[in-house]
């Protein structure tokens, strides 16, 4: 019994992964098609956009915990919701002192966040369309060093941050797209 029950909880879990991949991607490109109208100051507007987008990120692996709960433990996942929560904080702070502090907190939590997503997908790539998911956390640690590196440049812009979520989003979309097969097999 034991040999059937485990593909279904793949796919159930694959299921529910492949919708809130779809939802990211959704988010991730709505978001940078708004942030990009200020990329150039921290407007009110512009500061809210930059908590949302953590604050999303939370939400997002209060979701994914839930769904992943039955193939694997949640505990990386408990960590991301933490360090997001940490990183809308500091966003929401740093966004009072000018657009290099947000890149930093931006950019440590694209690191950390980064790393969570990679160990994460790692073991989930028996259930398919996790690839894109590895390369994205991968990247998002460089992007995140890029961030506090360039930090400090002559005339930062939020473009970076932008530049961050329409990459990340189309991961998420590429995996939701490979995630069909696995969902396809019930």
């Amino acid at each position: 019994m034991t040999t059937i029950a485990e593909p279904s909880r793949t796919t159930g879990t694959a299921f529910a992964l492949r919708r809130l991949y779809f939802v990211r991607f959704a988010f991730a490109i709505v978001w940078a098609l708004v942030m990009f109208t200020m990329a150039k100051e921290i407007t009110p507007v512009a500061a809210a956009l930059l908590v949302l987008y953590p604050l999303f990120d939370v939400g997002a692996a209060v979701i994914d915990a839930k769904a992943s709960r039955s193939t694997q433990s949640p505990t990386l996942l408990y960590v991301n919701m933490a360090v997001s929560l940490a990183a809308a904080v500091g966003v929401g702070v740093a966004s009072a002192s000018g657009i290099p502090a947000v890149l930093r907190v931006w950019g440590a939590w694209a690191i950390v966040s980064g790393l969570v997503q990679l160990v994460v997908a790692v073991p989930r790539r028996k259930m398919g369309g996790q690839w894109p998911m590895i390369l994205s956390g991968g990247i998002s640690v460089l992007a995140g060093a890029s961030f506090v590196a360039t930090a400090g440049a002559a005339d930062p812009a939020l473009t970076n941050a932008i530049g961050y979520a329409v990459p990340g989003g189309i991961f998420f979309l590429v995996s939701a797209l490979r995630l069909g097969r696995t969902t396809q097999k019930v």
